[in-house]
């Protein structure tokens, strides 16, 4: 936004309008009790000042691309085609809300609806709504719908490793419900997937909830999961990166109810905490019960064809007293970057990053456990992400990589304070067969020899 400095004289003006002679006038309605005491703040400063100042703490931060990044966990640098800053930054687009009045509208609907039927096609699933903040708030969402579709249980079943982040999303969605969330144990579920669901699931369980890949990159096989939770009465939500269904099972081919995602591999830069995108789609019957808001398309009384926000009875500005959520903004930008990031590529392209993903990984993981004293921390398939098991802690290696402009990736011991010398290392088609190798040679002179 620019920047606006009003003159004394512009302040005069403005005053003389509103037939007042201070501006403290202004705040004569507050209690004198009630108002800001004097906060000695400093003088103000002039546009250039500003900049300089803005400038100084800029250059306190290190951005993404002037490091050799291996973080993951939530939040991944993806190659952006240039197309999908350069359409998104349009002013029609940066500047439109939400589009209650779609007759002035039909723009943003259309960009809405496409993004809806791209991503419904990815996920194999029947309907995607029109965006929630985030992957987090997305999966929470999720587990609230599913109590709210199936109705007198109380219990949430949750697979092993679904990301930290999102579990204490979910512990303050439901802190006000008489909800219990139980968890898979982990051997039990990556021994046999089947197994371990027929035996926690119970008439109680209302949702299992799954992520996959999950926390550690892992893909598990969901295929006869969705028989033994619908026999019990129960819904499967499955949570799954973006880019993943283009060479894996689409979470909607596992017969998956509910799928949520976070859109942000789609188009999004990194950023210190967002924007991000959350991905939301659900088979049709369960449409009605689906929170976010929803593009449809139909005719005008001439035939021609146009797109208007449907199934509204479902929000809260509609029929408060039967809302689904309190979801209601949309992230139209950030869905628009991901709709116009998918075009670009389109099928054969993405599947092209997902491969580069899924093989730079694996190169990545067979280099790194070459070093004497590291180990994989398990044998599973895993897409993009691996956790390395190391002879020392995880942030000790930081540490001393970070002096390399390496950032190594996610200490696992800031979430489980007994796998401290475990690493979480993403690897995305960006990252050059080059880096990963400065990653190893790095790596091998931070562990000690007497590792082996």
């Amino acid at each position: 936004m620019p920047y606006i400095a009003n003159t004394d004289e512009d302040r005069r003006i403005m005053l003389d309008a509103l037939g007042l002679e201070r501006i403290e006038q202004l705040f004569d309605a507050v209690p004198e009790e009630y108002r800001y005491p004097d906060l000695d703040l400093p003088e103000g400063l002039s546009e250039p000042e500003v900049i300089y100042e803005m400038r100084k703490l800029a250059a306190r931060n290190e951005a993404g691309d002037e490091t050799i990044s291996f973080l993951g966990g939530g939040a991944y640098e993806h190659f952006i085609p240039a197309v999908v800053p350069y359409l998104a930054s349009r002013g029609e687009f940066a500047t439109a809300y939400t589009p209650y009045q779609s007759e002035a509208s039909q723009g943003t609907l259309q960009s809405i609806f496409e993004y809806q039927s791209m991503l419904s096609t990815l996920y194999g699933v029947d309907v995607v709504n029109a965006s929630h903040y985030d992957g987090s708030t997305a999966f929470a969402e999720s587990a609230l719908m599913a109590l709210n579709s199936v109705r007198k249980r109380s219990r949430i079943l949750i697979a092993p490793w679904v990301h930290p982040e999102y579990i204490e999303v979910l512990r303050t969605y439901i802190a006000a419900l008489e909800v219990e969330l139980e968890f898979i144990d982990e051997a039990e579920w990556w021994a046999d997937p089947h197994a371990a669901v027929a035996a926690n699931l119970n008439e109680t369980t209302a949702v299992l909830m799954v992520q996959s890949p999950d926390f550690f990159g892992r893909v598990s096989d969901l295929r006869g999961v969705a028989d033994l939770v619908h026999e019990k009465g129960a819904l499967l939500a499955v949570h799954s990166d973006p880019i993943s269904p283009a060479i894996y099972r689409s979470p909607g081919e596992t017969g998956a109810d509910i799928v949520t995602g976070d859109g942000q591999p789609l188009g999004i830069p990194l950023g210190f905490g967002g924007p991000s995108l959350g991905i939301f789609g659900c088979r049709s019957g369960l449409v009605r019960r689906m929170p976010g808001r929803l593009v449809g398309e139909t005719t005008d009384t001439g035939g021609r064809r146009g797109f208007v926000l449907t199934l509204n009875t479902r929000e809260q500005h509609i029929r408060r007293a039967k809302a689904t959520s309190n979801i209601c903004t949309n992230q139209g930008l950030m869905a628009l970057r991901s709709a116009i990031h998918l075009a670009a590529l389109g099928p054969e392209g993405l599947k092209e990053v997902a491969r580069l993903c899924h093989d730079k990984s694996h190169y990545a993981a067979e280099r790194l456990t070459s070093i004497p004293g590291v180990s994989l921390r398990d044998r599973h398939p895993f897409f993009r992400e691996f956790v390395i098991s190391l002879p020392i802690p995880a942030a000790d290696l930081i540490a001393k990589l970070r002096a390399d402009d390496i950032v190594a990736g996610i200490d696992i011991g800031r979430y489980d304070s007994e796998q401290s010398n475990k690493l979480l290392v993403c690897v995305t088609e960006v990252r050059s067969r080059e880096d990963i190798d400065r990653l190893v040679d790095a790596v091998t002179a931070a562990v000690p020899r007497s590792a082996s």
